[in-house]
């Protein structure tokens, strides 16, 4: 029994890893990984930094200081991207896919930003700027739906094409998007880098 319970705390442990520490030095504050599915989604080295808690790609928002109420209050992260083409221009996505809950995902793709024309120059360094299509709305999980998944998915933007736009539909709700279709009919193809992370209200 004694090794059992051994074996369990270990298993604990594991699965809790030290992040960037908070300004204030709470080392009380511990990130948890995300599970190894979850964690699959992650490709690339794409970096999303937010104030306080840093890079929180592949992570649960920490349940400390106040994090995952903070967090709908902070405006858009910093996002990087160390292997960009400073010649080259990108599209990013951040899409919440468990609208209204991972279990009961209705409203599947609630789109919270959604932004073309990035330079490549600017992903490298943490300081994007672009073409807006969807303004950036903070991570909201509705109360009593569990975690939700924000998903940040970066693709190269082709040279040459039809400009990147939202058809008036589109831009009238940003529940239940297409996206999919929309990656396709953009011909945007596979993403270069993603990352997610997963917090609750």
């Amino acid at each position: 029994m004694k090794l059992l319970i051994a074996v369990s705390l270990m298993s604990g442990l594991l699965g809790m890893v030290p992040g960037h520490l908070p300004k204030n030095g709470d080392r009380m504050c511990v990130y948890q990984v995300i599970s190894q599915g979850d964690a699959s989604f992650c490709t690339g080295n794409l970096n999303v930094i937010y104030p306080e808690i840093g890079d929180i790609g592949c992570m649960y928002v920490p349940d400390c200081n106040n994090f995952r109420q903070k967090m709908g209050s902070w405006g858009k992260p910093a996002i990087k991207y160390s292997q960009a083409h400073e010649n080259k221009k990108y599209v990013l996505m951040m899409v919440d896919p468990d609208a209204p809950s991972r279990y009961h995902p209705k409203n599947r793709y609630w789109r919270h930003w959604l932004i073309t024309d990035i330079s490549g120059a600017g992903l490298k360094t943490g300081k994007i700027s672009g073409h807006e299509l969807t303004a950036y709305r903070p991570p909201s999980p509705p109360p009593q739906t569990g975690f939700h998944r924000y998903q940040f998915i970066l693709f190269e933007q082709p040279e040459k094409g039809k400009p990147i736009t939202l058809t008036a539909n589109e831009n009238a709700k940003r529940g239940s998007w297409a996206m999919n279709d929309f990656i396709k009919h953009f011909h945007l193809g596979h993403p270069v880098a993603a990352t997610q992370f997963l917090t609750q209200n």
